[in-house]
């Protein structure tokens, strides 16, 4: 069905003036972007020393991610949407402010539900400010950089995303689980004074609507908005692809004839840093017209990089060849992605965003379900043909649905 307007519901544009954002606020979004999202992956590294401080059985550890990734999924329909009502700029500080105090409330944490409660919190807060401030700086960016405005912030979260486990193992390492969480509060403090000092005003809309029908609003345009249809569902199939490959590959590492430690494993991530260049590269093809271009590119990349992926058993190099393919083709899709649906309708950039991030949150958990299941059933090439059959299908659904889209 044809893209249509929002109808009267959605909120309208007050006149004001020409958006500008220079080369040092794009800096601090992309930083303030990933210092949010490593709050997300903070926990993944710390869950053997979280069940033995809370004497949580091994089994059910993992119901620390998944509080956080659960305020993740909360965030994409609650949080994220207000950007389109609120001042943007109060709503980042307010949430940094609240996101700290959360943080501190983690470090503090002396039983398992207060920690649980403090992880939902964490995750929801994390996710909210990071999608938030991909919206703010697309609302803030000119239409011709836009694109390229998108890729710096989205690189900013890749590597927030990567460094998390990172450093959340070296500071555990020297002091503890709880030093994550209060130097994270402290970063995030720091973050908001830098905010608060820099950030300008968003391009203000005049709110028509209430709470319940801004959220009411978003399911209208996952009904109307033929772009975020198609790439919302490119989306899906990229990020399964994606978590297909990442949630199991710790089963062939950690077993012979590699048999790696869990901080071995975890440095491969690193190797995904990568796509912080396919992320750039990518928002700056879009402005220039190339989005289509750069998609197909990036869809075959995603799609041959299971060919290195299928040799991890006898080959680490050819993992590592892998890895790159992977990332860069992903990161260049997903931020073509952003930079397609955020085109249109700047003053519901905040629900578009909330609406895409969705595809995204049902391709990551169904990817990471059936790769578990597969490697169970036909082992590490049973992943690797899921893997291609998945990314082939994100082929076909963008040359099938090529023609519906705009050819630039």
């Amino acid at each position: 069905m044809p893209s249509a307007a929002p109808d009267s519901t959605t909120t309208s544009c007050l006149p004001c003036r020409q958006p500008v954002i220079s080369r040092t606020l794009v800096l601090l979004f992309a930083i303030a972007a990933g210092i949010s999202v490593a709050n997300v992956y903070y926990a993944q590294p710390l869950l053997d020393a979280l069940a033995a401080d809370f004497g949580i059985a091994t089994a059910s550890v993992g119901m620390v991610v998944s509080a956080t990734q659960a305020g993740s999924t909360l965030a994409l329909l609650l949080l994220v949407p207000l950007g389109d009502l609120l001042s943007r700029r109060r709503l980042m500080l307010w949430q940094a402010a609240a996101l700290a105090v959360f943080l501190l409330a983690v470090a503090a944490s002396d039983s398992v539900w207060m920690l649980l409660a403090g992880m939902l919190a964490v995750g929801m807060l994390g996710t909210a400010m990071t999608q938030g401030l991909i919206s703010y700086a697309a609302t803030l960016a000119p239409p011709q950089e836009r694109g390229a405005v998108v890729g710096t912030v989205q690189a900013g979260v890749v590597i927030g995303l990567l460094l998390a486990r990172v450093v959340a193992g070296a500071l555990a390492d020297v002091g503890g689980w709880r030093l994550v969480y209060l130097c994270s509060a402290a970063m995030i403090v720091a973050t908001a004074a830098g905010l608060a000092r820099m950030l300008p005003p968003a391009p203000v809309s005049a709110p028509s609507m209430r709470y319940a029908q801004l959220l009411r609003s978003m399911a209208g345009l996952l009904l109307r908005e033929r772009v975020l249809q198609v790439r919302g569902v490119l989306a899906l199939l990229m990020f399964a692809a994606f978590n297909i490959f990442w949630s199991a590959l710790v089963l062939p590492l950690s077993a012979p004839p590699h048999a790696m430690s869990h901080g071995a494993i975890g440095a491969f991530g690193l190797v995904g840093v990568v796509g912080v260049l396919g992320a750039a590269r990518a928002g700056r093809w879009a402005d220039r017209g190339l989005a289509q271009h750069a998609t197909g590119g990036a869809l075959l990349l995603l799609l041959l990089s299971w060919l290195p992926l299928a040799f991890t058993n006898t080959s680490l190099w050819a993992l590592v060849a892998g890895i790159l393919l992977l990332d860069l083709g992903g990161q260049m899709i997903h931020v073509t992605n952003q930079s397609l649906i955020l085109r249109a309708h700047p003053q519901a950039h905040s629900r578009m965003i909330g609406c895409y991030m969705m595809f995204y949150a049902v391709g990551s958990g169904g990817g990471a379900l059936a790769a578990t299941h597969m490697y169970a059933y036909a082992g590490w090439d049973g992943v690797c043909l899921l893997g291609a059959a998945v990314s082939l299908a994100a082929v076909l659904w963008w040359w099938v649905t090529l023609r519906l889209m705009p050819r630039n």
